[in-house]
């Protein structure tokens, strides 16, 4: 006697599925079934210490020396410097690329800048005013147009890493950029299937993946005059977000005023949400991809800015990019959907105001 199996109709909030990344061209497994399964592994230390305005042991405060030896300034608000510890160094070598099957080699030239958002020791974006927060972004556009007008800098990488448990070694509100010679690995990616949808349809993939979003009215998180935040619909971190500028910008020069002001914006609610979330100072890498600085056109950036936080469940379990991750292939268990709207249904008041 033959059994027929009964197959059950497929609903994404419960199967196992993959989502398609056309930012890097791969896909995500998901795997709803898994988020309420026990947790027994390791568990992260929360941390929550009130901090001094300043800090006479902190060298990125204002007036302090640095481990180098060089004095900082009395600054109020943002500061910019090169990194004392950087990874990439202005030097110009000479020394021919290795080109083989398995031994390439090439030398890599680049500046590595440190930006304090503020002379406040004790701050984190969501705690800044939203003036404020322009002016770290009006910093980002000088120093994007300044150091991309260096003849050897073909990318000018901007980012954050916030707290300890992303490998930050200093409490002090900061950012950093890499400029280099090279346009990255994932950059590159991101700009090749740019370059392969403008000349498919002449538009923007970004613009209209949004207008797609803002349609469905599933992931999206925040939106104002000229931004929206969303969980992309492959999202790899549980709640990793984006920022997407509604009109197509190619990078940070093309900005109006109002529209930094509106980064600015969306950028303080953002992270107020993700604080409030487990009321705590949550952890994240952040950065913004735009064009590259190579002297080349490229009507097919869109602008747009990437929020990866670490945490899970709690302040004190986070994801794990592990064994099946690092062989295969990316894997979440809350889906973009549940964690989208968890974020939206948040507050845009930050719990320590209340």
């Amino acid at each position: 006697m033959n059994t027929i199996e009964m197959k059950s109709s497929f609903d994404h909030k419960k199967n196992p599925h993959r989502r398609y990344n056309p930012l890097l061209d791969e896909w995500i497994l998901v795997s709803p079934q898994r988020a309420n399964r026990p947790w027994q592994g390791q568990t992260e230390k929360r941390i929550e210490e009130k901090l001094p305005i300043h800090d006479e042991s902190c060298y990125l405060c204002s007036g302090n020396i640095r481990v180098n030896g060089e004095k900082n300034p009395n600054y109020k608000g943002t500061y910019v410097f090169d990194n004392d510890f950087g990874s990439l160094m202005k030097d110009d070598v000479e020394f021919p690329p290795q080109k083989s099957d398995f031994f390439s080699l090439q030398p890599e030239r680049g500046i590595n800048r440190v930006i304090c958002f503020s002379d406040n020791h004790s701050l984190t974006l969501p705690e800044m005013e939203v003036e404020d927060i322009k002016n770290v972004v009006d910093l980002w556009q000088k120093q994007y147009e300044e150091l991309g007008n260096i003849d050897y800098i073909n990318h000018v990488q901007i980012f954050e890493n916030k707290g300890q448990m992303m490998g930050c070694s200093n409490p002090h509100p900061h950012g950093q950029i890499w400029a280099q010679s090279s346009i990255p690995s994932l950059v590159a990616r991101t700009q090749e299937n740019f370059k392969a949808y403008f000349e498919k349809t002449g538009k923007s993939l970004l613009s209209d993946y949004i207008q797609q979003e803002l349609e469905k009215r599933e992931r999206i998180i925040l939106e104002n005059e000229d931004f929206v935040a969303v969980v992309p619909f492959w999202a790899v971190w549980p709640y990793e977000t984006m920022i997407v500028s509604k009109r197509k910008i190619e990078n940070l020069i093309q900005f109006s005023e109002t529209e930094k002001l509106s980064l600015a914006s969306i950028i303080k609610d953002l992270t107020t949400k993700y604080d409030n979330l487990f009321e705590m100072s949550f952890p994240y890498s952040a950065g913004i991809h735009q064009s590259p600085t190579d002297g080349e056109l490229h009507p097919e950036w869109h602008f747009h800015m990437h929020f990866y936080p670490p945490l899970l469940r709690n302040a004190e379990v986070k994801k794990f990019m592990v064994g099946y991750e690092m062989l295969a292939e990316a894997q979440r268990d809350i889906t973009p959907e549940q964690s989208a709207e968890i974020l939206k249904n948040l507050s845009t008041v930050h719990y320590k105001t209340k």
